[in-house]
């Protein structure tokens, strides 16, 4: 295939919760006050992302995967996940605070829906003043039980909760209860699902004055406990890495460039994804470069093993399946 940076167009959702900085911050093409996510590259049945630059200008990211195979995800990647791309990338921001949710594993996801589980991370972007995230009950010694009894009046009982700033990173793996809290602009990687099960909705009716569904029942099996808050300690160092999370599904650092970088990548056999969480830089691979921006996100296919990054200054996340 012929590689060069692929940018898609962002899938934009509205949500109950969400505001006005994936347009205003992001710059994100939506006149809607209530855009929660911006699904930027998706193999969700039904959202689907389209390629917005380039030779594969209009052709859907499946398309990608069934013409050009493991030149494009990475022959290790095509052995576990098949033509189905294993990521969900988005930018996140809330307005007010997100359910208390939980997701299940790989094999209750199987078992119960024929998907993926879904473990994610979150980089804080942006977080307005004394804003927090709800990270796991609160001690050890609570039962996952509690998830039948939470209501306004205890909820703050049984979680843990972190108050958050920019630069911040947390890691949540399957099974955690989790909510992002009002004033909070993130990105997350997570598995391909949309699998979600709400603990607590906070009482909220929606525009004809129903409460959104909540699963309890299936939260309290899908819930585990864990030690470790899950905040990623790490050092930003300039045209380098720092890694923030390293699992099963996805590895992910961060990196400031400055002035120039040259990242290569023969040892990493799968597609690479820069999210620009900060800044601007040009990004090029081949001889074809494209310019991203805060709020932007591109993927090389898994056939280049060199990108060069041209910036004053830019901050990105760099994602890839570590499989080797």
């Amino acid at each position: 295939m012929e590689a060069y940076p692929i940018k898609f167009r962002p899938i934009l959702k509205e949500k109950i919760w969400g505001g006005e900085k994936l347009s205003k911050v992001l710059n994100k093409n939506t006149m809607s006050k209530n855009i929660g996510e911006s699904w930027e590259i998706s193999g969700v049945d039904g959202n689907v992302s389209v390629v917005s630059n380039g030779l594969y200008k209009g052709k859907s990211l499946n398309d990608l995967i069934r013409n050009f195979g493991g030149d494009f995800l990475g022959a290790h990647n095509i052995s576990v996940y098949g033509y189905k791309f294993p990521l969900l990338i988005k930018f996140l921001d809330a307005k007010s605070d997100l359910s208390v949710q939980v997701h299940p594993d790989d094999k209750m996801a199987m078992t119960y829906h024929d998907t993926f589980g879904k473990t994610e991370m979150w980089y804080i972007m942006e977080s307005e003043k004394d804003a927090e995230i709800i990270l796991g009950l609160k001690n050890n010694k609570i039962s996952k039980d509690v998830l039948n009894e939470i209501s306004a009046k205890n909820v703050e009982k049984f979680f843990n909760t972190n108050k958050v700033k920019e630069g911040d990173s947390y890691f949540i793996p399957a099974g955690k209860v989790h909510a992002i809290g009002a004033g909070v602009l993130a990105a997350e990687i997570q598995q391909t699902s949309d699998v979600t099960y709400r603990v607590y909705d906070w009482d909220r009716i929606d525009k004809v004055g129903n409460k959104r569904e909540l699963h309890t029942e299936l939260a309290i099996k899908a819930t585990k406990v864990f030690k470790s808050n899950s905040k990623v300690k790490y050092h930003l160092k300039h045209n380098q890495t720092s890694n923030l999370v390293d699992c099963d599904f996805f590895t992910t650092n961060i990196f400031e460039v400055i002035e120039s970088d040259k990242r290569n990548y023969d040892n990493i056999d799968s597609f690479k994804i820069f999210m620009c969480v900060d800044g601007k830089a040009k990004v090029t691979i081949d001889g074809i470069g494209e310019f991203v921006s805060k709020g932007e996100t591109v993927l090389i296919p898994a056939t280049c093993k060199s990108v060069q990054f041209n910036g004053f200054s830019a901050k990105f996340l760099e994602i890839y399946v570590n499989n080797l």
